[in-house]
């Protein structure tokens, strides 16, 4: 095309309103769609036609995929004439949009024998068919479009990786396509077989995928296997001086916090506690009728004012007592007083342009109240005792944090595919090989309570809860 040629057509303006009319909700397709695409939605937003966003489909890259080994290269051209096209291209806009049809017709039928079924499919076929995987494709060709479970499987029928989705095949086609993470590529190369497990809806899914999870321990997982990872940070108040400190299990005796994630965050969050809170540091035993030596030295963090020493006699009982309250509010939900401290510390830190000290504050603070938020979740479920809770068709019946059963309306009942883990004490710290399951069913709650019905409930109902602070630094 030359300037002469179109210079007395029509601008665009003149059948914007027609064009978006007759394009109205359809596919776009096009050979190399973003060039033309790019010009129509500029067209578009100029004339105050707002966006558009179609579902597009690239007859080139689709070509570049599937007839690479066939042509010299994937001109529009080349490819109608080494396939034959019924239609010639001619840089002329009938003329090539016939030829595109054409050639859209004969990769439709290229595409079915790589499992494409739909046209979600077909528009994730460019990122997939040049995989080194791709021949496994295949498997993914009896995948339903609904929310389940899927397990990836080795040479010996072993689970090596399980995952959820909102769509089955579409997420484990996904694989296929450009993904750079480490595991991706040696999982792929040993996977034999897909199993799935479809289920009502995706909260149901993420429920289930992680008892598999922490039943079977996949060698791909790493999320939802680390469950003997998980800690805790207690407060021994049986202690006539109660101290702080990071446990792998939780006692019948004490505060605890979590389970947390990891003994770092554990870490964080004791150091966030304990830098405003002057409870003692030191690890010995102390009763109450206990008499420093008259050579005891204090520790250090008291000759640094940051901490009290009841060994070495330097302790207020009644300041140590206010400690202890306002450490066990932290363990009950309530971090409102130290956010206030360790946030005015954090800005005060940045506005002195001494910014690695108040990212170390922000680290501490950020783990605080993450440790405080999962316990509010796993707390306010576990309270809310045995409940029923709708939403649209479904109803998921949850027991002190566990998820029991799902029914949804018009269909017939069945029992969940992986039974619970065991009930527990409402009372005592909740178990670390629980924990994912409860937060799982928080989350949802707490972020969708304005969506929900509760039918009945046998504790009290408290979601949604206050969100946590935003924790950025000012630049």
């Amino acid at each position: 095309l030359t300037d002469a040629v179109v210079r007395t057509a029509p601008r665009i303006e003149t059948v914007l309103g027609t064009l978006r009319d007759f394009l109205g909700d359809a596919v776009f397709v096009a050979h190399n769609a973003s060039f033309d695409l790019g010009f129509v939605r500029a067209a578009f937003e100029r004339d105050g036609r707002g966006e558009y966003r179609p579902t597009v489909v690239d007859t080139a890259a689709l070509a570049r995929r599937m007839l690479r080994d066939e042509v010299p290269n994937c001109k529009l051209s080349t490819l109608a004439s080494r396939l034959r096209l019924d239609h010639t291209p001619t840089h002329r806009a009938l003329d090539d949009a016939l030829a595109t049809t054409d050639l859209l017709h004969l990769l439709l039928e290229r595409a079915a024998g790589l499992g494409v079924l739909g046209l979600d499919d077909l528009t994730t076929l460019a990122k997939l068919a040049g995989h080194p995987q791709a021949r496994k494709l295949t498997m993914t060709s009896s995948l339903p479009r609904t929310p389940g479970v899927y397990m990836f499987c080795g040479h010996r029928d072993e689970i090596l990786y399980v995952g959820k989705a909102t769509n089955l095949r579409q997420r484990v086609r996904s694989y296929f396509g450009r993904d750079d993470r480490r595991r991706i590529g040696p999982m792929l190369r040993e996977m034999q077989t897909v199993r799935h497990l479809e289920l009502p809806d995706p909260l149901t899914a993420e429920v289930i995928e992680s008892r598999l999870i922490a039943r079977m321990l996949p060698r791909y997982n790493r999320a939802g296997t680390r469950a003997d990872k998980y800690c805790y940070v207690r407060l021994d108040v049986d202690s006539a001086w109660p101290r702080l400190s990071v446990v792998k299990d939780p006692s019948a005796k004490g505060a605890h916090l979590g389970p947390l994630p990891s003994r770092k965050i554990a870490a964080l969050v004791v150091e966030a506690m304990q830098s405003v809170l002057p409870l003692r540091r030191c690890s010995a035993r102390l009763s109450a009728s206990h008499t420093p030596a008259p050579d005891a030295v204090s520790c250090s963090a008291a000759q640094l004012g940051v901490a009290m020493c009841p060994c070495a006699g330097d302790a207020d009982r009644r300041r140590y007592d206010d400690a202890v309250r306002n450490a066990l509010r932290i363990f009950e939900g309530d971090a409102g007083p130290i956010t206030e401290h360790l946030t005015a510390r954090m800005t005060e830190l940045a506005a002195a342009q001494r910014f690695e000290e108040a990212a170390m504050v922000r680290d501490r603070l950020s783990a605080l109240l993450g440790a405080v938020r999962r316990q509010r979740l796993t707390a306010t479920l576990r309270a809310a005792g045995r409940c029923t809770v709708r939403q649209g068709e479904r109803t998921w019946v949850v027991d002190h944090g566990r998820l029991v059963d799902v029914v949804v309306e018009g269909t017939a009942g069945r029992a969940l595919p992986v039974d619970p883990p065991d009930a527990v004490d409402g009372g005592a710290p909740l178990p670390r090989r629980h924990v994912d399951e409860t937060l799982v069913l928080a989350k949802y709650f707490d972020k969708h309570a304005d969506r929900l019905q509760v039918t009945s409930c046998t504790g009290e109902w408290r979601f949604p809860l206050e969100s946590p602070p935003d924790l950025r630094l000012a630049a």
